[in-house]
């Protein structure tokens, strides 16, 4: 096996202090704050016992397996006494703005992920502190002080060490991996932790006899190109514990959209076009809240047998207004038209994005933001 790189190779990694804050079960944690009578019990927000999808998931839910993203029907059926309660956005909004309010104490070097995760390089802080992990430490207490809620928070020298790390002792903890103990973090880890891992890669990495970081090790990186094409050069160096890329302040999102799932499958012509008019007009509000012009509309749909389709179209120029994303949006949802069996789900977004003169930050993931408009 091949020794790996040492971290400190890279000045540029080796100066770096970079802390990933991660809210714990932030959407179900706010409705627990708020509503005292959820505290200790298994919630789901997001979706019902019949129909839709689980947005978040406490921890009390978890235990059972229930998680964002799942069908709700099988998340009551995995947890016969989870509590669905509905999203609210515009709080969960609004106490991510606090904390985000909160690390601009400390840095102006803020990257959200999402709602409820940040990367902030601490490098040079405002308050001349020196100590990541004293920083890491005070933002926690600040967050709780303030909100109620708790985060986790890993400290390292990249971001997607530092990422890795703020899962490690959660709930409420905190995770520090320096410099030279990096590549030995990963190599410690099942691939499937591994930040941009999903489902799909990481059963490929299995099919490959790759199951744990160690694994990685001894593999040529032409084997990494030649197995995960551009992401095996990232992935590559990121098993040896580098990872060159900086905090970005002003992440820029790549689409935007919504979502609705519905409590009953629609079949008529005259719903469906109902229900595809209205999600056109929250979708070209939330266009139109972060000045973003782009060129691409794609349409979402989910079958009553859960079969789901996309179909989009590109345009030859960014889409001018409301009437012309109107338009686009419905000559690809005629296609639809009649349908042969129920629609749970329809969604649109707008893609290959450019943005006005003041450039939005990504104040939450797609996924996250169109689960349900009301």
């Amino acid at each position: 096996m091949s020794a790996p790189e040492s971290p400190q190779k890279s000045k540029m990694q080796k100066h770096r202090k970079i802390i990933h804050i991660d809210m714990d079960a932030f959407f179900a944690s706010v409705e627990q704050r708020d509503y005292p009578e959820l505290r200790g019990k298994p919630v789901a927000v997001g979706g019902s016992a019949k129909r839709g999808v689980v947005a978040a998931a406490s921890y009390e839910a978890r235990k059972f397996g229930v998680k964002s993203a799942m069908p709700s029907v099988t998340a009551a059926r995995r947890c016969p006494e989870l509590i669905f309660v509905p999203h609210r956005f515009d709080v969960y909004r609004e106490v991510s703005q606090q904390i985000r309010t909160i690390f601009a104490q400390y840095t102006d070097m803020i990257e959200p992920l999402s709602l409820d995760e940040a990367y902030l390089d601490v490098t040079h802080d405002k308050q001349d502190i020196g100590s990541a992990i004293k920083i890491a430490k005070m933002i926690r207490a600040d967050i709780e002080r303030e909100t109620g809620l708790t985060a986790s928070a890993g400290v390292s020298y990249n971001k997607f060490i530092a990422k890795m790390a703020s899962d490690q002792n959660k709930p409420n903890g905190i995770c520090v991996i320096l410099p030279e103990k990096g590549a030995e973090f990963v190599a410690s880890l099942p691939v499937r932790r591994f930040h941009g891992v999903g489902p799909k890669t990481a059963e490929k990495m299995a099919a490959l006899d790759v199951h744990k970081g160690a694994d990685l090790l001894d593999k040529p990186e032409h084997w990494f190109t030649q197995n995960f094409g551009s992401w095996g050069e990232y992935l590559y160096h990121a098993a040896r514990g580098i990872d060159h890329r900086a905090v970005k302040p002003n992440r820029i999102r790549k689409s935007i959209g919504g979502e609705r799932t519905y409590d009953q499958d629609k079949w008529s012509d005259a719903e469906l076009l109902e229900a595809i008019e209205h999600i056109i007009d929250i979708v070209w509000d939330r266009i139109e809240r972060y000045q973003a012009k782009g060129r691409t509309v794609t349409l979402k749909a989910k079958y009553s047998d859960f079969q789901q389709i996309t179909r989009s179209q590109s345009l030859g120029h960014n889409v001018a207004d409301q009437a012309e994303f109107r338009a686009v949006s419905l000559q690809i949802f005629s296609h639809l038209l009649p349908t042969q069996k129920g629609i749970r789900l329809l969604g649109l977004t707008l893609s290959n994005l450019e943005y006005g003169d003041e450039e939005k930050d990504d104040d939450v993931k797609v996924q996250q933001e169109s689960f349900d408009f009301d």
